[in-house]
């Protein structure tokens, strides 16, 4: 199974690809939206962000990164891909969530609604047993939208300050959910 379209009540997710580039410099360029992700990116970074995005989705299959639109109109971006870096063998059975969104579409719910529904992909169409998830220690709105999602703390590290403009907080946190708690989430 390769990367497929999924859908909730409002959000339309479609595998990234290279035509979605301008949407993701915009998002990408927003300090807010990326102030907790190593902060703005040019549009050389993200044309790199992307080919790696890209060849980070090959490495497990059902995983990836997904373009969300409503209306037809891009919101953002959401994954379900392979843990750990890059350039190392996937860990079977398991995928690490992410999303982020265009400013004007915060606190509507969408990047719970399109997490959600990679939840539910991970665990009904993939069969995976665990997905983790991580975000700035201070990202106070994405630990919120984890934990309202039935993920659990894991643990506080420090991030590579390297990856992370001066005086940027690299703090990380880390939540996840095992299939068996994501059922339980599901029958309350």
């Amino acid at each position: 199974m390769s990367q497929v379209i999924l859908r909730t009540e409002r959000v339309h997710l479609t595998p990234q690809s290279d035509e979605y580039l301008e949407y993701q410099v915009e998002l990408d360029a927003d300090p807010e939206v990326m102030r907790h992700l190593g902060g703005a990116r040019s549009r050389e970074q993200v044309e790199a962000a992307l080919r790696g995005n890209l060849a980070d989705a090959d490495r497990a299959v059902g995983l990836g990164y997904w373009a969300g639109f409503v209306e037809g109109h891009f919101v953002g971006y959401w994954i379900l891909r392979p843990p750990g870096p890059v350039d190392q063998e996937p860990v079977a059975g398991q995928g690490e969530l992410g999303f982020k969104l265009l400013r004007r579409y915060w606190r509507q719910g969408l990047g719970s609604e399109g997490s959600r529904e990679l939840l539910r992909h991970g665990f009904e169409d993939l069969g995976l047993s665990r997905i983790g998830a991580m975000t700035g220690a201070a990202n106070t709105a994405s630990r919120a939208t984890l934990a309202a999602l039935g993920l659990r703390y894991v643990r506080e590290f420090q991030a590579d300050a390297a990856d992370f403009p001066p005086g940027a907080d690299p703090r990380t946190v880390e939540y996840a959910i095992t299939q068996e708690q994501w059922h339980a989430v599901r029958s309350a």
